[in-house]
């Protein structure tokens, strides 16, 4: 258990670890890499040493000291006895069973049970129009899987992305390394489309030629080599928001160290939603500053952000009037039923929430302190700690599931405390 201290907070400025998901690709992008890397302020959590774990057992040799030095395996992954165990990481496995296509022999990947909840049969079927086969021990479209490397045989797929973009990452992570490329037509409007383009982004960053005509198709050439060198990893904005958060709800002001507006991360257009609920903000060279105000309700698409949503269901509970959240179908499926998650806790919090198939409808009031149940993820801790700030008596379950994404939360959350 955390008891959240709801006790006024200082005016400063935070740092927060490397991005998650630029880690996760940069690791992958180095183990297909044929050389050395280096990775500066990669992101060191659950996940991400999941993420590592796999890939040296596809045979990347791996050292790890303030920074991690990556000797990559040229695109063609080792065989793999030992199953590759991703825990409940979904940008892991989704990423992996691509590479794993790679290789030879079968490949198999496994995780926790909710992992067996989390749908990648898109991503298969894409896989299948290459001529890769692969099975779900359940059938049902889930994990545990086996991938049977070495049989990729064609270069047209195309693909659907109304679950994860992740499904098209791991198509374009792996299509360099194949003899004839690939040619990804996108079926239907993607979610989470700035994920795409920062599996883009580090691909670029490795060498590798991408042609695209928006999200909606994905040409790429075969025979390309990832290109070893050194690579930096940029703070991560999904760990600022809580931070930018914690400003809105208690009107203080918050800088998030290192973050640019240029960053590519999706979750950086939180700040503007925040903003047009009433916060003031200001891009710095050294940073993003955020000042909490009179907060008002909004309507809102989060389909290209879904992680932000926990964090704004939170501000919004301290807002005037409904927040409406559209077109976030796929938080059913994420580390916990976070839409289910949100509208359940905000709900013991004396606050009217409910959701839908996909969406969130958050009526803002004064939130009570309450137990917060995590459902073990680490969204879900971290977001209703924000509100915990402002609601006395708030304690939070399992806070050590936030090691999934953010190892040092709690340190750095008191951090805020004015004395």
């Amino acid at each position: 258990m955390y008891a959240v201290r709801a006790e006024p907070i200082r005016n400063l400025s935070v740092a927060v670890p490397g991005s998650k998901s630029y880690t996760h690709r940069i690791f992958i992008a180095a183990a297909l890499a044929n050389g050395t890397s280096t990775v500066l302020n990669a992101l060191d959590s659950e996940d991400t040493r999941l993420t590592l774990q796999a890939l040296e057992q596809m045979g990347a040799r791996v050292e790890r000291s303030a920074t991690i030095v990556i000797d990559g395996f040229n695109g063609r992954p080792a065989p793999c006895a030992d199953p590759l165990y991703l825990g409940n990481s979904g940008t892991s496995i989704r990423l992996l069973t691509g590479i794993a296509a790679l290789g030879t022999g079968r490949y198999r990947l496994t995780g926790t049970e909710r992992m067996g909840q989390r749908p990648i049969a898109d991503l298969l079927e894409g896989l299948a129009q290459v001529g890769v086969a692969t099975r779900c021990d359940h059938h049902n479209g889930c994990p545990p899987l086996e991938v049977e490397g070495g049989t990729i045989t064609g270069r047209r797929l195309e693909i659907v992305c109304r679950e994860s973009s992740q499904y098209l990452s791991s198509l374009l992570l792996l299509a360099p390394c194949t003899a004839q490329g690939l040619d990804i037509t996108v079926v239907g409007d993607p979610v989470s489309k700035p994920y795409i383009d920062m599996t883009v982004d580090i691909m670029q960053q490795f060498g590798i030629t991408v042609l695209r005509d928006g999200y909606r198709r994905f040409t790429i050439a075969g025979d390309q080599p990832y290109q070893a060198g050194t690579y930096v990893v940029e703070p991560d904005c999904s760990q600022a928001s809580y931070f930018w958060g914690a400003a809105a709800v208690t009107g203080a002001t918050v800088k998030v160290k290192a973050i640019s507006r240029n960053s590519r991360q999706g979750d950086l257009r939180l700040v503007p939603v925040l903003e047009k609920m009433g916060c003031t903000v200001a891009h710095d060279k050294d940073g993003v500053t955020l000042t909490g105000g009179d907060l008002r309700g909004i309507t809102v698409d989060m389909g290209d952000m879904p992680d932000m949503v926990p964090t704004l269901a939170v501000v919004a509970a301290f807002a005037r009037g409904k927040t409406v959240i559209h077109n976030v179908a796929h938080l059913h499926g994420k580390e916990s039923d976070r839409l289910l998650a949100m509208a359940t806790e905000l709900s013991k919090m004396g606050i009217e929430a409910r959701c839908g198939d996909a969406d969130l409808v958050v009526i803002g009031g004064r939130p009570r302190g309450a137990e917060i149940e995590t459902y073990e993820d680490h969204r879900i801790a971290m977001s209703f700690a924000v509100a915990g700030l402002k609601a006395p008596g708030t304690v939070i379950q399992n806070p050590g599931c936030v090691e999934k994404s953010f190892p040092g939360f709690w340190k750095v959350l008191e951090s805020l405390y004015a004395h």
